[in-house]
């Protein structure tokens, strides 16, 4: 068993060059996410890279918030989604309409025609939502385009999942590097030596020292990640409130009681 941390998310810049990283791996809170669901392969896999690259996301707000990334369209896989808040909370929910196998790896087809909606929403402040294709070979390219087209930052991201393990890491040029990308390439080249067999099983610190043993890292101090659904009895409450109370009367005529399941966590709440 391993005994080095994980649930946790590492930051980084490069002393000498305009550039940050970061590095999250995952594995206790990515099972809670998946727990219960039993989603088709293909889809525990893309739910635990789209949960890492909303880990990396997350630790870039510069507020007090939330931030949620989500990919839909017309495929079998048509719904997916994570939320992170700016604490390294996160939780994520899949919705499936046609029978995916194990096989069907190809995010096109699972996904059909479809977007990526990325949301911020701070706690103090006004919501913002950028929404860009996604009709790309995986979700690391898919963010990578949103990041060239709203944010004008060259980055680049490596995501990987196994429906046990879950780990991402992310390169990005600082505003301060200009035009200038040698040295984002160096480090670009560097990273993507790292298979997902070393993220899933080495440390995080020791992931970063084999890549980059001749580069000068500033290393800020590890942040836990962990699961957090955050739904309650008096939040569900709440949302029956908004219901017609005569269809509330009506069910529970038909059946003595109402019980809604949290579609995040499964959790179920029974109104009698």
């Amino acid at each position: 068993m391993s005994t080095y941390p994980t649930d946790q998310l590492l930051r980084y810049t490069f002393i000498d060059q305009d550039v940050r990283g970061e590095l999250v791996q995952l594995s206790s809170s990515y099972q809670r996410m998946l727990q219960g669901h039993e989603y088709p392969a293909p889809v525990q896999r893309l739910l635990g890279e789209l949960m890492a690259a909303t880990s990396l996301l997350t630790a870039t707000l510069k507020f007090e918030g939330h931030i949620g990334v989500q990919l839909q369209g017309d495929g079998p896989l048509n719904f997916i989604s994570v939320n992170g808040y700016h604490d390294q909370r996160l939780r994520g929910v899949a919705r499936v309409r046609q029978e995916i196998s194990d096989d069907q790896t190809d995010l096109r087809e699972l996904l059909g025609k479809g977007q990526l909606i990325i949301t911020l929403t701070p706690d103090q402040g006004e919501r913002y939502q950028g929404v860009t294709s996604a009709d790309e070979d995986s979700v690391a390219a898919i963010l990578e385009n949103y990041f060239s087209q709203s944010e004008q930052l060259h980055t680049r991201l490596w995501l990987h999942a196994d429906g046990e393990h879950a780990a991402g890491m992310m390169l990005q040029v600082l505003p301060s590097a200009g035009t200038d990308l040698a040295g984002f390439e160096h480090l670009e080249h560097l990273t993507q030596t790292m298979t997902a067999a070393e993220l899933f099983t080495l440390p995080g610190e020791q992931v970063l020292t084999r890549l980059y043993h001749d580069e000068q890292v500033e290393l800020y101090p590890a942040q836990g990640v962990e699961f957090f659904c955050g739904c309650s009895r008096e939040r569900t409450a709440d949302a029956l409130a908004a219901v017609d109370p005569t269809e509330l009367e009506e069910i529970l005529r038909e059946e003595g009681q109402i019980v809604m399941t949290c579609e995040y966590c499964l959790a179920e709440y029974v109104f009698t």
